[in-house]
């Protein structure tokens, strides 16, 4: 990969943007990659007590911070030998998490401080009619709906993803440019809490419970008065697999949670990709192109 100087992982990350996107589509772009992919750039951390500092990408640019791909990298360390059991410090683009390789092997995450903006915004969205749903950061800017009418099922996903892009369209032409993740809640299906469809920033739909949505969904709820710090929450993702979270409380004045989310990940391939500048695709198929 490009060298990208000194400098924080935020500063690093503009860098990589502005000067390199290239890589970040050769990487998860067809033809090597996929709409859903995450990717996680290592680079040294600035400081030396972490285990790593990551850029994390996909399909239409550079996220904040993704939860489910804090767990995959620390299973990732783990596998090439560079961290065990234990607490790991990691530097991210909005600032510093825990990572913890539990002897059981799952990994739990703990992410930055989340909060809830505003609560019950409502949007007239195109086909739908009017919608309500909070704003919440967790890493990412998300809208959290959970009256929506639809059944958050698998084989409804092309409906989902229809409604979820829909919703964003509307909530970032009504105030809200910001928000690139949406988030629609329904009743539990295998046993958890509740279960979620996300919808991430390139049309992908998120196939874990979403780490960062999680922090968002915990938030929201430590705002309402329906969960306490240290009470745990189970949530599904559309699949059905599952993070457990909680939080402890960064700010309770002002409504601010240090949320943590468990969950497992596996080492399922090691690639060698090849850029070969007169492959006319060497650089990946972008929708951005």
């Amino acid at each position: 990969m490009p060298e990208l100087g000194g400098g924080s992982v935020a500063e690093r990350a503009r860098r990589f943007a502005e000067e390199f996107d290239h890589f970040r589509t050769a990487i998860v772009c067809e033809p090597r990659g996929n709409d859903v992919l995450v990717g996680a750039l290592l680079v040294p951390p600035l400081d030396a007590a972490c285990a790593a500092g990551v850029i994390f990408f996909n399909n239409v640019g550079l996220l904040g911070m993704c939860g489910h791909g804090t767990i995959g990298l620390a299973a990732t360390l783990a596998h090439l030998g560079r961290i065990g059991e234990g607490t790991h410090r990691i530097e991210t683009v909005v600032g510093e998490v825990t990572a913890t390789i539990h002897g059981d092997g799952t990994i739990s995450v703990e992410n930055v401080p989340s909060y809830r903006k505003v609560k019950a915004v409502v949007v007239d969205v195109p086909g739908l009619g009017k919608v309500t749903g909070d704003v919440a950061w967790a890493g990412n800017w998300f809208f959290l709906v959970a009256d929506h009418g639809e059944e958050l099922a698998l084989a409804r996903t092309e409906r989902l993803t229809d409604v979820a892009w829909r919703i964003r369209m509307a909530v970032n032409a009504q105030g809200f440019p910001e928000i690139d993740h949406v988030e629609l809640f329904g009743p539990a299906a295998c046993g958890g809490d509740s279960r979620n469809f996300v919808l991430c920033p390139g049309k992908a739909y998120d196939r874990s419970p979403c780490g960062t949505g999680t922090s968002a969904k915990l938030a929201c709820l430590a705002a309402d008065g329906k969960l306490k710090a240290g009470q745990r929450w189970t949530q599904e993702s559309i699949l059905g697999s599952k993070f457990t979270g909680h939080f402890e409380w960064h700010d309770e004045a002002k409504g601010i949670i240090r949320p943590t989310i468990c969950g497992t990940a596996y080492v399922c391939a090691e690639a060698t990709l090849i850029l070969d500048e007169r492959d006319p695709f060497c650089w990946g198929v972008s929708a951005t192109a």
